[in-house]
């Protein structure tokens, strides 16, 4: 079985939990930790659901105090602006708000973080005003998880619940399971239900247990 070698940078994130930094996220990280030192106005995240962006725009709003983006507000509350984060811009009835959005925190000299499943220039059905301009925008990657990262990530749910879990057990999951945030903590909230009905420990024939359920549900739906 592949063994797992984990040596993460932890970063302080919201509150009581921690952003890890592996190969998968590590250029986003680095150029949300240059703001205000940034190319431009905008800054746009760019990676499938499940990979932390949203995480780590969490953290930049906590470290900057931006606002939140808010659509269907005022113009008033939108040309009032400091740093803004935008999260899931996947929406076009919003896509006027987000360009004076744009131009008012160009026109400001403040900063916009957008965290988008999509790059904008592949944005379709979009205005093209506002495609254009985040199109020209920076792009960083943030890929999905990488099997480290998720361990790391696992680790650190299953001591929040005060499991303990072992390296053969750790490795077992990872090499099995969707890679992605959520995928995790659906994994760890079942086999923490599990081994509560069931009184035992997580081993690897409960993971397997749990793994083959989640499967024929899959299946099932």
């Amino acid at each position: 079985m592949k063994q797992l070698a984990l040596d993460l940078r932890h970063r302080a994130a919201t509150g009581r939990e921690d952003f890890l930094v592996s190969s998968s996220n590590s250029d986003a990280v680095v150029w949300v930790d240059r703001w205000p030192d940034w190319p431009g106005t905008a800054l746009v995240l760019v990676g499938p659901a499940g990979c932390g962006k949203t995480h780590l725009g969490q953290v930049w709003r906590e470290r900057t105090g931006a606002a939140i983006f808010k659509p269907m507000g005022s113009r008033d509350e939108i040309s009032q602006v400091g740093p803004v984060f935008v999260d899931s811009p996947e929406d076009p009835r919003h896509d006027e708000e987000l360009f004076h959005l744009f131009n008012s925190a160009t026109a400001a000299g403040t900063h916009i973080l957008i965290a988008s499943k999509t790059p904008p220039a592949r944005w379709e059905g979009r205005l093209p005003d506002l495609k254009s301009r985040l199109g020209a925008a920076l792009n960083i990657s943030i890929h999905a998880p990488d099997e480290t990262l998720i361990a790391a990530v696992m680790i650190k749910m299953f001591a929040d619940q005060q499991m303990q879990v072992g390296t053969e057990v750790l490795a077992y999951l990872v090499n099995r399971m969707d890679r992605s945030f959520e995928a995790a903590r659906t994994l760890v909230a079942r086999l923490n239900n599990a081994s509560l009905a069931t009184r035992r420990g997580i081993t690897v024939p409960l993971a397997r247990e749990v793994l083959e359920s989640m499967e024929s549900t899959d299946r099932e739906n």
